[in-house]
């Protein structure tokens, strides 16, 4: 009997060590585990597409500072060219869809909006899009948002005080014929931020007042430029007192090596969501998906706005401190698809107000 009882015991030990083992051995990750950890506890990290090249378009100021570290964790290499999403926009149109790009990141979200309706983007949900206010995404998935971007004032310090001017506080202030030869703006149908602009104060004051408001305002402005980065660029080098801006943290950096200071609007605010999304005619679509899925985690996100100071999409990362003036409950109340939807009518009408200028 006690020979029984004994070799009970020892089948009943057996089974229970089994089971922690395979406990122990399903808590270990397969892929993909932190960096960092000490040498006795160092995995092999699964790189499923190292050496894999992926093609970025890019209209994301600052992006590129963040590819180093994609490139480390995931071992998939970045090859970039920055553009305008508006150009961008016209060179797709002209080659049907069929660019080498795998994948577009940043810059005004109505020229996705058009992509889209075009078919030229590849529609992917991202688990990690489930983390992001929906109403910076594309319910369907072809494009998801990486960060808010503000639209408002880069005013020269110096320029202003020699002419005697204080710097405009709102919109209707910027088309005071004071300032007139003084305000610089890029051209709606290059710049996704600027057409961002247009079409929210639409949205916000309505036809009549918006367009008379670009009427005037127009009367100050000698031509437009053609892109969006160049108002900030001129403003700095001191060739305008004002220009209109995406705000990001290289409207702020820009004031470290110039007179400048940033103006956010008093009365409204334009915003737009920086997307990003993967191209129809990619080659590579399971290695961009890695790429969206970290540019829209925690750890992606981070690091981004570490690239380039932005209000995240993700709420769980916080607003870098240089955006801590900006007042929330003055952002336009935006309909993005409303904004898609009217661009070519916006702009044929705009390129009637201000010609070729």
């Amino acid at each position: 009997m006690k020979r029984l009882v004994a070799l009970l015991l020892i089948i009943i030990m057996a089974f229970t060590f089994t089971g922690c083992t395979k406990k122990e051995q399903s808590e270990q990750p397969s892929i993909n585990p932190e960096v960092g950890q000490d040498a006795d506890t160092t995995e092999v990290v699964e790189k499923p597409f190292e050496g894999t090249t992926l093609e970025v378009l890019v209209a994301y100021g600052g992006a590129e500072n963040s590819f180093d570290a994609f490139t480390e964790k995931t071992g998939i290499k970045i090859e970039w060219l920055s553009m305008s999403t508006g150009a961008a926009l016209a060179k797709l149109q002209a080659e049907d869809g069929k660019t080498t790009a795998d994948i577009w990141f940043g810059g005004g979200v109505d020229s996705y909006l058009n992509a889209r309706d075009l078919g030229y983007l590849e529609a992917y949900k991202s688990p990690e899009a489930e983390a992001i206010n929906p109403q910076y995404n594309d319910k369907d998935g072809n494009f998801s948002g990486l960060a808010l971007v503000p639209a408002g004032f880069i005013v020269n310090d110096d320029i202003l005080k020699e002419k005697g001017l204080e710097a405009p506080k709102t919109w209707e202030d910027l088309a005071d014929p004071k300032y007139k030869g003084e305000v610089m703006m890029a051209d709606p149908a290059i710049s996704g931020t600027n057409y961002a602009i247009v079409s929210g104060l639409i949205q916000a004051w309505g036809e009549e007042k918006a367009w008379d408001y670009f009427n005037r305002l127009d009367d100050n402005i000698e031509f437009y430029a053609k892109g969006g980065g160049e108002p900030l660029e001129k403003v700095g080098a001191g060739e305008f007192a004002i220009g209109v801006v995406a705000i990001t943290g290289g409207t702020f950096n820009i004031g470290e090596t110039n007179p400048t200071s940033v103006v956010y609007p008093e009365d409204l605010i334009p915003w737009t969501p920086a997307p990003i999304a993967i191209f129809k005619n990619t080659k590579n679509l399971d290695a961009a998906k890695v790429f969206i899925d970290w540019y829209l985690s925690q750890e992606g996100q981070t690091i981004l706005r570490e690239a380039d100071a932005r209000i995240m999409a993700r709420d769980d990362v916080e607003a870098p401190e240089l955006m801590s003036g900006l007042d929330k409950s003055k952002l336009i109340d935006f309909d993005l698809e409303l904004m898609g939807k009217d661009r070519d009518s916006i702009l044929e009408r705009w390129k009637d107000l201000v010609g070729d200028k």
